[in-house]
């Protein structure tokens, strides 16, 4: 729980400081290039976010990645993706997909991670997500049927595929409009991850050709 309440400071910190551009992201320090990939965003900026719901840094990062979420240009959109590194990744990814064809993430999404790293719940057994699930109110048979159904098992091999093509090798990690990674590792704190998110969204955009959008 202290854990929590320190990410939610930080969260409040940042959203004093989220107009401040901080100085110009560095290349290969900041972000790096990657070998581009298609997005599937559109006319739209991509931004994947790549996670994994037992990751502690994630969990952290969180409440300041909510905050930032809200400041957001509109010609850019987020796409979460949950990392499948191993076999154990699998499950957080298939609760992840059964989540969004549900409808629940935004209800449900802060609370699994909460039930993982607060209430310390195994949700990879399939006993305690089913008996949790349900004590969210949520259809159990439904739920179970679409997380143990084929399409369900493909959107998470998919997002293991898509985190291989941009040799993600760690979480929380960012990748915008298919060319530029960063992460907290490289930028060395949330508020500088969030400046340089702003920046290499700014640079897609002029890339694009494309001017931005008024608030």
């Amino acid at each position: 729980m202290f854990t929590r309440a320190l990410a939610l400071v930080a969260a409040t910190v940042l959203s004093l400081s989220v107009s401040a551009a901080g100085p110009e992201a560095f290349e290969g320090h900041d972000y790096a290039r990657v070998k581009p990939q298609p997005v599937a965003t559109g006319n739209k900026i991509e931004v994947l976010e790549f996670f994994w719901y037992r990751c502690p840094h994630c969990f952290q990062l969180e409440p300041a990645l909510n905050t930032w979420l809200k400041t957001l240009p509109a010609d850019a959109q987020v796409r979460r993706v949950p990392a499948v590194f191993r076999p154990d990744w699998l499950p957080g990814a298939k609760l992840y997909y059964t989540l969004e064809q549900m409808g629940l993430l935004g209800r449900l999404h802060d609370k699994v991670f909460d039930a993982y790293h607060v209430e310390n719940l195994n949700l990879n057994d399939p006993k305690v997500l089913g008996d949790w699930i349900a004590k969210q109110g949520v259809d159990r048979k439904r739920f179970e049927a679409i997380y143990n159904s084929f399409s369900t098992q493909s959107k998470a091999t998919q997002g293991a595929q898509l985190a291989a093509a941009y040799a993600i090798n760690g979480v929380p990690a960012f990748i915008i409009d298919g060319k530029y990674t960063t992460s907290v590792s490289m930028t060395g704190s949330q508020q500088r991850l969030f400046e340089v998110l702003d920046q290499l969204i700014a640079k897609a955009r002029a890339e694009r050709g494309a001017k931005k959008p008024a608030k």
